[in-house]
């Protein structure tokens, strides 16, 4: 593990997000002077100084591999105290990763930028009117971000005005997003709310008790202020876990509460582990209009699905996707995920091989992410993953896979401990694009969320602001408690929607 020593660090969470763009868990401390050290250690050395433009930073790193030194100014936008320490906060993140870039050889092609929603930032300023040049220009002199990934964002953000012409006047709608969740088993890498359902049997009927409440309640508030729905999202855990005939009275609730069902644009159901996936099922989805599923192979190598946790097979995957075509359904997204424990290119070739023969309608593309809470994180030892060049080159394959398989990327979203500090990235065919996922990464409205684990992300129309209300994540505190829950949500919606 290497070791690193801060010298000067104002900004210590912006130091910790740099570093981790290179270094995976870096044994970091911050001292005020330079110490004696091992050889390999590495030191940096930060300093800002605020000038009546601007704020130069400075910046001094040395280790091994010899001594590097820079030196930036970033002028001030706005003279007001906040903004002047977001300035210095920027300037010092250029500097840091400017020296490590150096002297790693390492290009970050998403430069300063360690937020997991890029796009957002893109829409904002073409949604102001700021010229496109401007904005470009903007986006690699002030946050580094390289052209091939502004590229990537540009592509994205036009796909998605094609789909949503009106996505900067959206906010008087809302999405829908029911939380179920229970699954067969639990991914080694999740940190969903998800409860491996045979274990938690006794669970399940209270909780449905409790979502069929919430949805008629909130149905009601819906009715009340006449508010259409753009999407609904059926998630989880694996909301196909449960029987075709929990799930049918489910739509039946859903179109005997919520308004406007026939206005809505898309609803999705991710029945994303095949081995939940029925007939009976996939025919209850067809009875009630759903426009898209999910069936999600993460890997072709066998292997690795009993690595991760995934008690499917792979036979399983591919039969379960041709009787969901059989059926009818013609929107089916498939997710692959880069990196998993053991899994080089040649296993990323074989997947993206495999996929080639069923050529779903979109393909969502993720690298592996170790997330703090999950099993994997919990017990790296056990993982063992591809390196950060090897990720790379896969993304890349992926990359080219999907254009020349006529696919276009849609939506993208980046995560903390992201192998290679890369992305997860949606593509369809043209047409096949999923509303909802451009709503909940672009914040553009409110998601009103439902069932255990379900996170709404409350927005004032109009506004950009937005209020988080977490649903309680297991399954006996939801039941616990999904009436005073409801009540509460109801308050907070009408506090902000200006119906009280």
């Amino acid at each position: 593990m290497i070791q690193i020593h801060c010298i000067g660090h104002a900004f210590e969470r912006e130091v910790g997000f740099i570093l981790a763009l290179f270094f995976e868990d870096p044994e970091v401390t911050y001292v005020a002077q330079r110490q004696a050290a091992a050889p390999d250690d590495l030191y940096i050395e930060l300093s800002c100084a605020h000038t009546a433009e601007g704020v130069q930073a400075e910046g001094k790193l040395s280790g091994q591999a010899g001594e590097k030194q820079f030196r930036y100014f970033r002028p001030y936008t706005v003279r007001e105290e906040k903004a002047e320490r977001k300035t210095a906060k920027q300037a010092i993140s250029y500097t840091l990763l400017t020296l490590l870039e150096q002297y790693t050889g390492i290009e970050q092609g998403w430069g300063i930028l360690t937020g997991i929603r890029p796009t957002k930032l893109l829409h904002k300023m073409l949604a102001q009117g700021t010229p496109r040049e401007k904005v470009h220009r903007h986006l690699r002199e002030d946050y580094m971000m390289r052209p091939y990934k502004l590229s990537l964002l540009q592509e994205i953000v036009d796909r998605q005005l094609q789909v949503v012409p009106d996505l900067y006047d959206i906010s008087r709608e809302l999405s829908v997003y029911i939380g179920i969740p229970f699954c067969p088993t639990k991914c080694a890498y999740c940190t969903f709310p998800a409860y491996a359902i045979k274990s938690h049997t006794a669970s399940v009927n209270p909780f449905l008790e409790g979502l069929h409440y919430e949805i008629r309640e909130m149905g009601k508030w819906l009715t009340r202020h006449d508010l259409r729905i753009t999407s609904l999202y059926f998630g989880g855990g694996t909301p196909t876990s449960i029987t075709a005939e929990d799930l049918d009275a489910l739509f039946v609730t859903l179109h005997e509460s919520f308004p406007h069902m026939d206005k809505v644009r898309e609803l999705t159901v991710e029945a994303g582990r095949p081995d939940t996936i029925t007939p009976e099922k996939l025919a209850v989805m067809k009875k009630w209009k759903t426009d898209r599923i999910s069936i999600n192979p993460q890997s072709f190598t066998q292997e690795t699905l009993q690595a991760i946790g995934r008690h499917h097979t792979v036979a399983e995957t591919i039969e379960k996707y041709k009787l969901a075509t059989e059926l009818g359904f013609e929107n089916i997204n498939m997710d692959l995920i880069i990196g998993l424990p053991n899994e080089g290119m040649d296993e990323w070739r074989h997947s993206l091989a495999e996929t080639a023969k069923l050529m779903p309608a979109s393909l969502t593309v993720h690298t592996l992410s170790f997330k703090r809470a999950s099993e994997m994180t919990q017990n790296k030892e056990r993982y063992k993953v591809a390196s950060r060049d090897e990720i790379r080159a896969m993304m890349e394959l992926g990359t080219e896979w999907t254009r020349e398989n006529g696919y276009l990327p849609y939506y993208l979203y980046r995560q903390k401990n992201i192998l290679g500090n890369l992305e997860n990235v949606g593509y369809s065919l043209p047409g096949k694009e999923s509303i909802y996922n451009i709503m909940i990464m672009e914040e553009v409205q409110t998601i009103l969320g439902l069932g255990c684990g379900a996170v709404s992300k409350l927005m004032q129309p109009g506004s950009e602001q937005f209020t988080r209300f977490p649903n309680p994540k297991d399954p006996k505190t939801y039941n616990d408690t999904y009436r005073e829950l409801v009540d509460e949500k109801i308050k907070a919606l009408d506090a902000l929607y200006e119906f009280a």
